[in-house]
């Protein structure tokens, strides 16, 4: 049990090294700074009416999704989520650090805003962290299968939109709902004397942030489709993808 085990993480190791080298360097960049730009934009409300709210998240969250849907269609989804845990895992060292920061006592001038903001809120970590976990699994998972429906032309410009559209905007509604009900239905009213959404706001966020952040995707997707467009054609990461396959025969 043990030695099968260590053989299991040796592989996840070579996989995730091939996997690094892969993928170029600037989609991998952009798509863990806007995680960690996620955590922070949304520890601010932009709207609160009765039947909607809406958090400064919802800026940003459409490049997360962008990059985790070109990523999926040219190294599969299994890759994608590799991904994804590394920048949860990166975002998390860097609210650790932001909280070192702001906990570490200033004589040269009041900071109290600036500890506020990169303190952070141990919860919204939380909430942010596990929400897109599962909706990174859950929109990866979806652009995969719905691409695999498109066998006449897997690469064509119908089968792009229709995996990344469908995929993104289920993804980010789930994101977006699991964020808000953890946080402010379940954690914000013990913390912040009473303040709460309700679930009728948290579905509405959920909806409109998944709307909006749709639109964006719709507007960003050439730039995605090109992308993957140029690595099919110049062999972007063939030797992970060829690693892989050779791992499926097996």
């Amino acid at each position: 049990m043990l030695l099968k085990l260590k053989k299991r993480i040796a592989r996840e190791r070579e996989e995730m090294k091939l996997l690094l080298r892969a993928i170029p360097a600037t989609v991998v960049t952009l798509f863990v700074v806007s995680v960690i730009c996620m955590n922070l934009l949304a520890n601010k409300t932009l709207l609160q009416l009765d039947w909607i709210a809406l958090d400064g998240g919802i800026l940003i969250s459409w490049l997360s999704f962008m990059c985790m849907d070109v990523i999926t269609k040219h190294f599969g989804p299994k890759a994608s989520n590799r991904i994804c845990i590394l920048a949860s895992g990166i975002n998390l060292l860097t609210c650790f650090i932001f909280f070192t920061a702001s906990a570490i006592p200033s004589n040269a001038g009041d900071f109290s805003a600036f500890d506020g903001i990169f303190g952070g809120t141990w919860f919204i970590l939380l909430g942010s962290t596990v929400a897109f976990l599962l909706s990174a699994v859950l929109n990866n998972t979806l652009n995969h299968v719905i691409g695999k429906s498109f066998s006449k032309n897997p690469d064509g410009k119908l089968a792009y939109a229709a995996r990344t559209y469908i995929s993104t905007f289920i993804g980010q509604f789930f994101d977006n709902f699991v964020f808000s009900i953890i946080v402010f239905t379940f954690f914000a009213p013990i913390f912040w004397d009473g303040f709460s959404w309700t679930v009728l706001q948290c579905a509405m966020c959920a909806l409109t942030g998944a709307v909006a952040e749709l639109v964006m995707e719709i507007a960003f997707s050439p730039i995605g489709y090109r992308i993957t467009h140029i690595w099919r054609e110049h062999n972007v990461g063939r030797e992970y993808i060829e690693f892989m396959e050779g791992r499926s025969d097996k």
